[in-house]
């Protein structure tokens, strides 16, 4: 509905001589031409001065005026490698809207990575210095120490509004879901004291804090677990829980399934209801986001076998259905996960590289289901797979099939 082309190149002395071999005259020059030509293409360009932090006010100025007048309708000043501090960010905006010509005519955006720990602090004080676009994503995820957290900033600029006075267009009440959601579909979890999605944000185990927010919620809570997405009854549904029910708490929690999804999506769910005492929103989340429809795969698990112990060399025995064959790979090893992925890898003829596997407990308790992420990469490819079950070894092994039936689809 509105198209934009976001454009970038990178500004900072060290930037230029070593990574682009090119002059500043150059940059700017080539910076001008591929505005243009953006903007006959779209309605809306931005244009990005990548490592803006490390980059001389002077010079940006005179880059940011030049492709104003080429077309750029948002120029976006990056702290590329989270190099900056707060005070020195705002003054550093407040300097390069002093030397440019053009810049107060366009919106100004930032995007702050977290390297130093200060992308949110650093996009704040950004937002006192004129910034209207921040960039940011769901649980700070991104390369290297990652990015500005929107969860963050939205609940900062919320609770805060005394302070930052602007408004936003975010349902904060989303917020929760979405960041369990993200979890879900990359495997990767945030930690117990994460700023407001942390297990512990909403958590208080100290007795005079328990002491106070029996007397008063806000003596320690600045904002309600309501207000991020947050309800006060953790459990769900049970093992006696029928398809009506079912139906009437995943409507609630946001999704859409057709009917063949949401009987597919039951008969996991009453699999799981059976092993566990208490299901949780987290369970059915994990039940929702994993991968359901196995018909078109070509690799397929019949059954798998482990022999462990402490005094024991761990054996798997691993069956798998290629193109409706079954083969059976055996294999030995120090744990079960490992002599699993062995046994594995004897059924295919394939070299694949193991990249990362991981397994994160869903809820808490014994029962709990374990959600495993696994990423290889075969013939220059990488790809990722996913499973979740109360059984971990086999959440495991279903994630690497997954991972491989991937390389068949792709």
């Amino acid at each position: 509905k509105k198209p934009r082309i976001h454009v970038f190149i990178a500004t900072s002395d060290i930037h230029m001589k070593y990574k682009l071999k090119m002059t500043p005259e150059d940059v700017i020059k080539k910076a001008e031409e591929m505005v243009k030509y953006a903007s006959s293409l779209a309605p809306e360009v931005e244009f990005s001065a990548e490592d803006a932090t490390r980059s001389d006010p002077d010079f940006l100025a005179k880059i940011f005026d030049k492709v104003i007048m080429a077309g750029a309708k948002i120029i976006n000043i990056p702290d590329t490698v989270g190099y900056t501090t707060p005070n020195e960010f705002y003054n550093f905006i407040m300097d390069i809207r002093k030397k440019s010509k053009y810049l107060d005519t366009v919106e100004i955006s930032v995007h702050c990575h977290n390297d130093l720990g200060l992308a949110v602090a650093n996009t704040l004080a950004a937002t006192e210095a004129g910034a209207t676009q921040l960039e940011c994503t769901i649980n700070g995820i991104g390369e290297r120490a990652g990015n500005a957290a929107l969860e963050e900033l939205v609940m900062a600029i919320d609770v805060r509004r005394d302070i930052y006075g602007y408004d936003f267009n975010i349902n904060t009440k989303e917020i929760m879901e979405t960041s369990n959601l993200l979890s879900n579909i990359t495997g990767i979890t945030v930690q117990p004291n994460k700023a407001i999605v942390g297990a512990n944000a909403f958590a208080h185990e100290s007795g005079i804090h328990q002491h106070g927010m029996l007397s008063h919620r806000e003596t320690y809570e600045i904002m309600t677990p309501e207000s991020i997405g947050l309800t006060t009854s953790k459990m769900v549904l049970g093992k006696h829980s029928g398809r009506h029910a079912f139906r009437d708490k995943i409507e609630s929690m946001g999704y859409s399934l057709t009917e063949e999804e949401l009987n597919i999506a039951f008969e996991e769910f009453k699999h799981i209801a059976d092993q566990k005492k208490q299901v949780f929103d987290r369970d059915i989340d994990a039940i929702l986001t994993k991968r359901i429809d196995h018909e078109n795969d070509k690799y397929k698990l019949v059954r798998f076998v482990i022999n462990s112990g402490n005094t024991i060399t761990t054996t798997a025995s691993v069956v798998l259905n290629i193109d409706g064959e079954n083969k059976e790979g055996i294999s030995f090893a120090g744990g079960p996960v490992d002599a699993a992925f062995r046994a594995i890898e004897k059924c295919l003829d394939m070299d694949i590289v193991l990249e990362d596997y991981s397994l994160q407990s869903v809820t808490e308790g014994t029962d709990a289901l374990g959600y495993a992420t696994v990423k290889i990469s075969y013939d220059g490819d990488h790809y990722s797979g996913k499973d979740v079950s109360i059984n971990v070894v086999e959440a495991s092994i279903n994630a690497y099939i997954n991972a491989i039936n991937k390389i068949n689809n792709n």
